[in-house]
């Protein structure tokens, strides 16, 4: 019977690669009582939302379907990363939400045109969003794990080791494995010359309108 995938399996691995290229042992556990493991491992979660924060194919979500609360509010679950009301919002679109423009604030989507939390004004408590979600370090594809132990490592070695040679090897590294994730990331959105509509994959002639509402 396989044994199941965790981050708890996942993340120390991860971790002795990133003191392996400082110079540093290995480690058995991730014992926050020791300070190098606590900096490299600090430093992967730190990385780790940032490389997300960026929008993926893979963590990128369009149109999710979600509700407000009882007073047309929505809560902004700290698993979103980014968020903005979906496409079906935005000012090109003949609806009741044409005129309105989402930010996060006070942990809330505000509709900074309208000066309210209120996200529906209609008896529909059903919005659309468009989302960045953060995932667990397990769900990562292994590309983007890659980069993320990478960049994490050079990050280390600025903080713990301080040589200048080393620090210039791992962002040689960083950088590889960089193009190694955007390699990835082209080859997961099916990306075209042409370029498409977001979350979707048909080609867009020109339309001049869209040229006159702007």
């Amino acid at each position: 019977m396989p044994i199941p995938t965790t981050n708890a399996t996942q993340e120390l691995p991860a971790v002795n690669q990133i003191l392996a290229s400082v110079g540093q042992a290995p480690v058995t556990t991730l014992d926050q009582t020791n300070p190098d493991v606590a900096i490299a491992y600090d430093t992967l979660t730190q990385v780790s939302r940032e490389v997300q924060a960026e929008g993926w194919s893979f963590n990128s979500e369009y149109d999710y379907e979600t509700t407000t609360d009882a007073s047309k509010e929505y809560t902004i679950p700290n698993n979103m990363l980014q968020v903005d009301l979906g496409s079906q919002y935005n000012s090109t679109s003949r609806n009741t939400y044409a005129s309105k423009n989402a930010v996060r604030r006070n942990g809330k989507l505000y509709d900074k045109y309208n000066h309210t939390y209120e996200i529906t004004d209609t008896a529909s408590d059903i919005i659309k969003l468009d989302v960045v979600w953060l995932f667990d370090w397990v769900d990562l594809p292994v590309p983007i794990q890659d980069y993320v132990v990478s960049r994490a490592a050079t990050i280390v070695s600025s903080r713990i080791v301080g040589d200048p040679n080393q620090y210039k090897m791992l962002q040689e590294k960083e950088g590889y494995c960089r193009a190694m994730a955007l390699e990835y990331e082209t080859n997961q959105g099916d990306y075209t010359f042409f370029g498409h509509a977001k979350g979707n994959k048909g080609y867009h002639s020109y339309q001049p309108y869209h040229a006159l509402s702007r």
